[in-house]
């Protein structure tokens, strides 16, 4: 089957409603056939064919580096120069794409979390300033959705890296939608359960409370924190009734939402017991 082919009939998959469906139907074709229909469907215009094009990517390229690492690694890059301004074109859907493929292939996200990272802060005059910040707040929402995205199974990884501290001034931002997903990220890295069922808030709190200069071990990570519980619900409680309205997607479908909710949502999560 030829290429052109195999893109036409991939998109129209895409443009089902039913993301099962759209899993099964994939299977037909070999990983590396659907890669370029895959980048084509993140340029579109209509919303749910870019989403599930996101969604797929998190299941064809986890598929391909099982079979072929470095043809999955040079799909990563495609993505990490699409993102570079030398590259003349946007990166529209690629910190969400990398972050759904690295959330399912624990050795991808072992070589590239680093990077889909440096896109929250600028770069800086320390060694490890080496920040590659995303100006557009489309693609900063696509970035936070992405976080968000790997904390349901990264969170003590994330946290350890000081994930929380660069989310926190996204909360500020003029934009609805980044300060939305920026609370939607944090309540899902707070509210992640850690070793024992005991929540990562928690694991925090314990070490205030002995205070004991030494940092908390999380699953072999060490928890780094310049910030506290109080300062993450102060920042929320100041979007307590901010009713922009963004569009976030889970499990296949968006939903209408405003900061106010997902503010609302994250504190009841963050503060519910272990």
């Amino acid at each position: 089957m030829g290429s052109r082919r195999i893109k036409q009939e991939v998109l129209a998959l895409l443009a089902l409603p039913d993301l099962d469906r759209i899993s099964t139907e994939m299977r037909q074709y070999a990983e590396q056939d659907v890669v370029n229909p895959l980048f084509s469907a993140l340029s579109r215009s209509e919303e749910m064919l870019r989403w599930h094009a996101v969604s797929i990517f998190g299941q064809v390229v986890p598929r391909l580096a099982d079979q072929d690492m470095e043809a999955a690694r040079i799909v990563m890059r495609r993505f990490l120069w699409s993102l570079n301004d030398e590259s003349g074109g946007v990166g529209w859907g690629a910190p969400e794409a990398m972050a759904e493929i690295m959330l399912h292939h624990d050795k991808l996200a072992e070589e590239y979390l680093h990077m889909l990272l440096s896109y929250l802060h600028p770069d800086g005059p320390l060694e490890h300033q080496d920040g590659n910040f995303l100006e557009l707040p489309a693609l900063q929402c696509g970035l936070l959705w992405g976080i968000g995205r790997l904390a349901s199974r990264l969170a003590p990884k994330l946290i350890s890296l000081g994930v929380v501290s660069d989310l926190l001034p996204y909360l500020q931002s003029e934009d609805g939608g980044v300060r939305g997903l920026g609370v939607w990220s944090i309540g899902v890295l707070l509210s992640a359960r850690v070793a024992g069922s005991q929540r990562v808030v928690d694991a925090l709190q314990a070490d205030q409370r002995s205070e004991i200069e030494t940092p908390v071990m999380v699953e072999g990570a060490v928890l780094n924190h310049s910030w506290t519980e109080e300062t993450i619900r102060n920042s929320m409680l100041l979007l307590a009734t901010d009713s922009s309205q963004l569009r976030l997607y889970q499990q296949g479908q968006v939903r209408v939402v405003t900061v106010a909710e997902l503010v609302a949502d994250a504190l009841i999560q963050i503060n519910s017991p272990a």
